[in-house]
């Protein structure tokens, strides 16, 4: 499941270990988790990049994208879809 991938992404990069398995769907992202900084922004894009062989343009981020998790799940599947 992409959603799955997703949050093991962020997991890993954000160094959630045991925190990040309580993660789902509509789990708030930015703002909430307080490792989701600027910097660690551009780390789960790049590993979302590397993971899922997307591209992500700066222009196609938002707050909204990192908004949930399942939000930011949809925008990798969009993506792949592309």
């Amino acid at each position: 499941m992409q959603l799955e991938e997703v949050k093991a992404v962020l997991v890993d990069v954000l160094n959630l270990g045991d925190a990040g398995a309580s993660l789902g769907p509509d789990s708030p992202l930015l703002g909430a988790l307080p490792e989701l900084d600027s910097m660690a922004v551009v780390s789960v894009i790049a590993a979302l990049e590397e993971r899922f062989g997307i591209m992500v343009d700066d222009d196609d981020i938002s707050a909204s994208t990192f908004a949930t998790l399942g939000s930011l799940s949809a925008f990798v599947a969009d993506k792949q879809a592309q």
